[in-house]
């Protein structure tokens, strides 16, 4: 069985029970911890995606401006002649 499979079998199993199983009570802080960790692992991600974002266009930016792609390489010019 795959996770979602047991997930539903287990869920089936409590469901046919005569009586539902007891709450943790420590269910809310647990949970309000979770979310926290959650929450807390997300905005670091998206820091960091954004960080990673702004250097990438900063050095973009830094070597356009070393390197001038957009204009035009010199024309080689044609060896001198020789023994004419």
């Amino acid at each position: 069985m795959n996770g979602p499979d047991r997930k539903q079998a287990e869920v089936r199993r409590m469901l046919k029970q005569a009586r539902p199983a007891a709450v943790p009570a420590d269910l809310v802080p647990r949970a309000t911890a979770l979310g926290v960790r959650l929450m807390r692992r997300r905005r670091a991600a998206r820091r960091a995606w954004w960080t990673l974002l702004f250097v990438a266009v900063f050095l973009f930016g830094l070597w356009v401006s070393l390197t001038q792609p957009w204009t035009v390489p010199p024309t080689e010019t044609t060896p001198p002649l020789e023994d004419w």
